[in-house]
C-alpha cells in the first residue's frame, strides 16, 4: 500500500479534470517530446488524454518551481513528473473504477495488496494500487532514465527515495506540483 495519502480536494480536482475529453495541446505535446527520451515518450503517449494533461501540468509546475535555481533546465526533473503515474496503465482501469480503487485502498487497511492473486476487478484494483512500483519497472524496461524510474517508484512513499538520485529541492518541486 502506498505511504502517501493525497488530500481529498486534490483527488476531487483530478476526478473533475479526468472528465474533460482530450489530451494536452499540440504545443504541450511537442514540449513533452523535447523533454522525454524517445523510449520515455513512447510510454507517455500510451496514457489516456486526461493523464497526459495531468502530467504536463505537473511537469510545467516542476519546471516553474526550479526556474532560476541550480536544478533549472535539467530535463530529468520534468520527465519525472511526466511519467510518475505511468504504472496506472497496467490496471486498465477507467476513471470510475480508479475512483473505486482509491476508495477501496483507503478503507481496507492493506487488504488490497493480497488481491493480486485474484482475477478480474480485484486484481486490477491491486495493480492500480501498486502503480508506483509497476511504473518504475515499466520505465526501466523501456530504457528510461534512472531518476525518472526512481521517482515513479517512490512518489507515494518518500521513505523509498534515494537522495543521490533525486535532490531535495527537486523532490519538493515534484511533490508540490503534483498536489496542486
Amino acid at each position: 500500500m502506498s505511504g502517501r495519502r493525497e488530500p481529498w480536494g486534490h483527488l476531487a480536482r483530478r476526478f473533475a479534470g479526468a472528465l474533460r475529453p482530450g489530451g494536452p495541446s499540440e504545443a504541450d505535446r511537442a514540449w513533452v517530446e523535447g523533454v522525454l527520451a524517445p523510449e520515455e515518450y513512447e510510454l507517455w503517449a500510451r496514457q489516456p488524454g486526461h493523464d497526459r494533461r495531468h502530467t504536463v501540468e505537473v511537469a510545467r509546475g516542476v519546471e516553474a518551481a526550479l526556474a532560476g535555481g541550480p536544478h533549472a533546465g535539467d530535463s530529468r526533473w520534468p520527465a519525472c513528473a511526466l511519467l510518475h503515474d505511468i504504472g496506472k496503465l497496467a490496471s486498465g482501469l477507467g476513471v470510475p473504477t480508479r475512483v473505486l480503487a482509491t476508495l477501496v485502498e483507503r478503507t481496507t487497511g492493506g487488504l488490497v495488496a493480497d488481491w493480486e492473486e485474484y482475477r478480474g476487478l480485484r486484481r486490477r484494483i491491486a495493480l492500480y494500487v501498486r502503480h508506483p512500483e509497476i511504473g518504475a519497472d515499466m520505465i526501466r524496461m523501456a530504457g528510461g532514465r534512472d531518476e525518472v524510474a526512481h521517482w515513479a517508484g517512490a512518489h507515494h512513499d518518500r521513505a523509498r527515495l534515494d537522495p543521490t538520485l533525486l535532490p531535495a529541492p527537486v523532490v519538493t518541486a515534484l511533490v508540490a506540483a503534483d498536489a496542486d
